[in-house]
């Protein structure tokens, strides 16, 4: 699959965001736990030189304890906070306000030798679509103070949220950037339904998953769908998909449009288990 999307909204958003990181203090940087590298946006990394960082590995309880754990690692060790959440818990967002103060403790060290005192951090909310950013603010907050939808580009302008006296946030749209160099970055964000999927053939979409499911984890899809998976193309495993689950036409055939749907929405449910698409590379010691 050759897949790029950037819709005009976006260029304008980053247009915004170049202007609008002059406000802010910290950048709140939302990534998909089950796929941290491809779920970010490199350009984020540009814009925000010089801020406070923290990254939030949303959807941590669809992703495997393990790579979570190896994955707050690699961003800790690259200087940024981190925390693993559940956009829609408020139980696991309790513990974010401590986390902000740390993250902007030298901000605040140098405002009070300032004399300036309680100025609350303004924070800027960022990620790409579908990431959660709406969900988590509307969480954070205790009311609906972001528009959320489960397609991307629900959020379309930026918006100031007082949260508490300590907290300011600043909700921008999802960006994704231009093109993806890599195409499995790109497959890797439509498994996980960061892109639009009105350009997207999902039949073929839902193949590529069951070859990368079978690949990461053999014998996952035979177990849940009761079904033959090993030796059969990935055509043939959406086919057994659709009879195993009584996804057929009205004529007797299979409906793979139905399967495929059923496939991908099982995935990203986390109805097939905790799945991690990727793991931190590695690096060479003495790098």
């Amino acid at each position: 699959m050759n897949i790029q999307w950037y819709p005009g909204h976006m260029t304008k958003a980053k247009r915004a965001m170049q202007e609008d990181i002059k406000l802010i203090d910290l950048i709140i940087e939302l990534v998909d736990a089950r796929a941290p590298l491809s779920s970010r946006n490199p350009d984020i990394d540009v814009l925000g030189k010089g801020k406070a960082r923290m990254i939030l590995l949303n959807k941590a309880d669809l992703a495997a304890e393990g790579a979570n754990a190896a994955w707050s690692n690699f961003f800790k060790e690259k200087g940024f906070q981190v925390m693993k959440i559940d956009a829609r818990s408020k139980a696991t967002l309790k513990q974010i306000n401590t986390v902000i103060q740390e993250a902007c403790k030298e901000k605040i060290e140098r405002d009070r030798r300032r004399g300036i005192l309680n100025r609350p951090v303004r924070a800027m909310v960022v990620g790409i679509p579908n990431v959660g950013k709406s969900t988590f603010i509307n969480s954070f907050a205790g009311k609906a103070a972001a528009k959320t939808g489960n397609k991307p580009g629900v959020t379309k302008g930026n918006q100031w949220i007082r949260l508490n006296k300590q907290v300011e946030l600043l909700d921008t749209p999802g960006i994704l950037w231009p093109k993806f160099e890599d195409q499995e970055v790109g497959l890797k964000l439509a498994f996980l339904g960061s892109i639009n999927e009105d350009i997207l053939n999902k039949e073929e979409l839902a193949g590529e998953l069951v070859t990368f499911i079978s690949n990461l984890h053999p014998g996952l899809l035979s177990e849940h769908y009761k079904i033959q998976e090993e030796g059969k193309k990935q055509y043939e495993v959406l086919e057994a998909i659709a009879e195993s689950r009584a996804c057929l036409t009205k004529g007797g055939g299979f409906d793979l449009a139905r399967a495929s749907k059923l496939l991908l929405d099982d995935f990203r449910s986390g109805k097939l288990g905790r799945i991690t698409l990727e793991m931190p590379p590695v690096t060479v010691t003495g790098e």
